[in-house]
């Protein structure tokens, strides 16, 4: 089995962005939590809470994802991280737009890590309105597997984040939480809910807070701060796992041009656990 035949290989899936699923991330994120009229623009990542994973109970497999096959090629390590994500804003979606996304698997790539085989899947996704033929929106998703945790595996050196930042904002994770973004995105990775199978299986010390959801938070974070700024660009890198056994921070600064914003989250103990770079129009 060569897994760089799946290059190439495309799915097309068509949705409806409509007021609840806003509504209801507005409430998760403790925002005011009115389903908004139609016409008003999502945030950005917002478009995460449509085209949804549909998979039949009988397709998922023992980590709560859908089996190994069918689009995303079937990798045989068992341990699924989402890497990271650039997207590209051309146009805004709006609440009561019917989209279509178009996803294409764009390479596919096996190196050796520190701690044993890893394989990156990077998926490209292109997002157009109804009866639009140029693009609204493009994003490259990374994911990338890895083996089983071992007794003997050494953590990495975790980074330093910044000393200082211009804008914090503290955040207590806990198993409701992860619950609601994971219904929200119809996500069963069963390391965002159940812990047993988090600690005994994977070998984390407790549930792993959705990478996604950091990087929405992120861009929550500089909403709040700016809230007519429309995104031009938005790239982030998950750089250590944040756990709900502890809080952490999402934070944010502008740069000089005015138009660029370093983010990034990090842990309780002030440890880097996510970096992005916005870019505002």
């Amino acid at each position: 089995m060569n897994l760089k035949d799946w290059i190439g290989r495309s799915e097309e899936v068509s949705d409806i962005a409509t007021a609840t699923p806003y509504a209801a991330l507005s409430a998760t994120f403790d925002r005011p939590a009115q389903r908004p009229a139609v016409g008003t623009p999502l945030p950005g990542l917002w478009h995460w809470l449509y085209f949804l994973p549909l998979h039949r109970q009988s397709e998922i497999g023992p980590d709560g994802h859908a089996k190994r096959g069918g689009f995303l090629p079937p990798v045989p390590l068992p341990r699924r991280m989402w890497a990271g994500s650039q997207f590209t804003f051309h146009k805004p979606l709006r609440i009561g737009d019917v989209m279509t996304r178009t996803s294409t698997i764009h390479d596919v790539s096996e190196k050796s890590g520190r701690t044993g085989p890893l394989v990156f899947v990077k998926v490209r996704h292109e997002i157009r309105r109804e009866g639009d033929t140029d693009i609204a929106l493009t994003e490259f998703h990374d994911i990338v597997y890895r083996e089983a945790a071992r007794p003997d595996d050494v953590a990495p050196p975790p980074k330093a984040a910044p000393a200082t930042s211009a804008w914090e904002k503290k955040w207590v994770p806990d198993d409701v939480l992860l619950f609601r973004y994971s219904a929200l995105t119809f996500n069963g990775h069963r390391i965002h809910y159940d812990r047993k199978y988090v600690t005994e299986v994977e070998g984390y010390p407790g549930l792993i807070v959705h990478g996604p959801m950091v990087a929405t938070m992120l861009l929550d974070l500089l909403r709040h701060q700016l809230p007519d700024a429309e995104l031009a660009s938005y790239a982030f890198r998950a750089v250590r796992p944040v756990f709900d056994i502890n809080h952490f921070f999402v934070c944010g600064e502008p740069q000089a041009d005015g138009k660029t914003f370093r983010l990034w989250a990090k842990d309780h103990e002030g440890w880097l656990t996510m970096e992005a770079t916005a870019v505002i129009k």
